[in-house]
C-alpha cells in the first residue's frame, strides 16, 4: 500500500506512441521508476515490490527502445531493466550508455537473468549502478534501488558469487593500490561491497567525520570523485571484500 500518493493510470496509455503503462507521480517527495523487461510478469511483480517501498512506478515498458523512450520522456530516478539483445547475443553496456545519454541523471539497476562476471562486469563500467541477478532475493532488489541513491555500487549475492569465482577481468593498479594505507583499503573494499557511511563508521568504530577523512583521501589517490566511481574501480580491479 502506498503511502501519500495515489496511483492513477493515464487512460489510453497502453496503446500510446511509448507502448507503456503510465502512472502519475502525486508526491513529489517519492522516487519515480521505470521499469523494463520483455516479460509482463516479472514488470507486475517488481512494480508491485517498489510501490509497497513507497517507489512510484511511473511507466512499465520493455528493455530498448521503448525504455530509451520513456527516459526521454519521463527522466525518471530510477530504471530497473533486464539487458537487451541484439542477434541473439546481449548487448547490455551499449544499451546502458545509450540510456545515461538520454537521461543522465536517472540511476540504472540492472534486473537480469546473465549472472556471468564478464556481463556484470562491462555493464557496472557502462554505467549502472547496480546488478541485480534474478534469482535473488526480493530484498535484494529493493536494497539495491535504494543503495543507489546513497551513492554505492551494489550487486546481489548471487552475481557476487559469480565475480569471485574467476579471475578478475582487468588487473589490479598495484600503483594506485599502494598509494592507500591499509585503512583506506580496507574501508574502500567494504565500500565495493555496498556498506554505508554510517555502517562503515558502526563496523570500524570510529565516527562518521573520520570515514569521510578517508574516503577523501581514498577519492584523491585512485582519481575518482565519489563514492560510486571509487566503488566501481574497487570491482572492476577484483578488489571486492573476500
Amino acid at each position: 500500500m502506498l503511502t501519500g500518493a495515489e496511483r492513477r493510470v493515464v487512460p489510453g496509455s497502453t496503446t500510446g506512441s511509448l507502448g507503456h503503462e503510465k502512472e502519475r507521480k502525486v508526491n513529489r517527495g517519492l522516487w519515480q521508476a521505470v521499469l523494463a523487461d520483455p516479460h509482463p510478469m516479472w514488470l507486475d511483480a517488481v512494480a508491485e515490490l517498489l510501490r509497497n517501498g513507497d517507489i512510484v512506478v511511473a511507466a512499465k515498458t520493455s528493455p530498448g527502445p521503448d525504455a530509451l523512450a520513456a527516459l526521454e520522456e519521463i527522466r525518471p530516478d530510477v530504471l530497473v531493466t533486464e539487458l537487451v539483445s541484439r542477434g541473439g547475443e546481449l548487448d547490455g553496456p551499449a544499451y546502458i550508455r545509450d540510456a545515461l545519454a538520454r537521461s543522465p541523471e536517472t540511476k540504472i539497476v540492472v534486473l537480469a537473468a546473465a549472472a556471468d562476471s564478464a556481463t556484470v562486469h562491462e555493464v557496472l563500467l557502462a554505467g549502472a549502478s547496480a546488478y541485480v541477478v534474478k534469482t535473488a532475493r526480493q530484498e535484494d532488489l529493493l536494497a539495491a534501488v535504494r543503495q543507489t541513491f546513497d551513492g554505492s555500487v551494489f550487486m546481489a549475492p548471487a552475481a557476487f558469487l559469480a565475480t569471485r569465482a574467476i579471475r578478475p577481468a582487468e588487473p589490479v593498479d598495484e600503483a594506485k593500490l599502494d598509494r592507500l594505507t591499509p585503512r583506506e583499503q580496507e574501508i574502500l573494499r567494504l565500500l565495493a561491497d555496498g556498506l554505508t557511511n554510517v555502517q562503515l563508521a558502526r563496523m570500524l568504530w570510529v565516527s562518521e567525520q573520520t570515514i569521510k577523512f578517508h574516503l577523501s583521501n581514498i577519492y584523491r589517490k585512485l582519481g575518482v570523485t565519489n563514492r560510486t566511481e571509487a566503488s566501481r574501480w574497487a570491482q572492476v580491479h577484483g578488489l571486492l571484500a573476500a
